[in-house]
């Protein structure tokens, strides 16, 4: 059994994606970032940097006590290697894998956080920041349109590369891009959207997050949502 520790922004759907396509077993644990759930002391003691999401397997591989993993772009990995699937094993393809899941984490998962921060929810308009960021995201796009050239998936075959990448490109509208620019990307999306686990670890995060409907949610919770912690 896996305890998954989330709440419904992009980097928690990472993890819904990985274990809805492996058919794992898991628990959800909300973590109500607009409620300050990722600042208790029982949260802090797997995830030190108050960010969701965050697990604890409770059979590791090792056959050890339960081991707790935070840090979305981590788990995944170890997710990956526990089951066997969505990242080979083998150097290279395994490096291929690992690049695009790095440039998700270090690239544009940061850059979109800004971009829907500073065009959304700051507290006064700065347009130097929101040009500065769209600007960047629609950059990322590109490299990411590119890669997907000639190609289903980003990596060649489905992986967690895919699985890290998709539900921030999924943002695009909200981004301020246009998804004509990108025609190799507005496949990916299309054909990653139809995926029936997919359309399942999405159907968790609204069944999560109409325990709070949209309309109730203060502007402070907002921020923190698109802070994406």
């Amino acid at each position: 059994m896996i305890d998954l520790h989330y709440w419904p922004t992009p980097n928690g759907h990472k993890i819904t994606l990985f274990l809805e396509e492996a058919g794992l077993e898991y628990r959800i644990i909300p973590v109500n970032i607009g409620a300050g759930d990722q600042f208790k002391p029982e949260f802090l003691a797997i995830a030190p940097n108050n960010r969701m999401p965050a697990i604890v397997d409770h059979a590791p591989n090792d056959g050890g006590a339960p081991l707790s993993v935070f840090e979305s772009g981590a788990i995944l990995e170890y997710l990956a290697d526990k089951v066997g699937q969505f990242l080979p094993k083998l150097t290279r393809p395994r490096m291929e894998v690992l690049q695009w899941l790095y440039w998700q984490m270090g690239g544009l998962g940061p850059m979109a956080g800004q971009n829907h921060h500073f065009n959304h929810y700051a507290p006064e308009v700065i347009p130097y920041a929101q040009q500065r960021y769209i600007k960047e995201t629609a950059r990322l796009y590109g490299v990411l349109d590119k890669q997907l050239e000639g190609k289903e998936y980003v990596a060649g075959e489905y992986s967690i590369a895919d699985m890290a990448i998709f539900p921030w490109a999924k943002l695009w509208e909200g981004q301020g891009q246009d998804l004509s620019q990108f025609p190799n990307m507005a496949a990916w999306l299309a054909r990653i959207d139809a995926r029936p686990a997919v359309q399942k670890a999405y159907a968790v995060a609204e069944e999560i997050q109409d325990a709070k409907p949209a309309n109730e949610l203060s502007e402070e919770d907002k921020k923190r949502l698109f802070n994406l912690d």
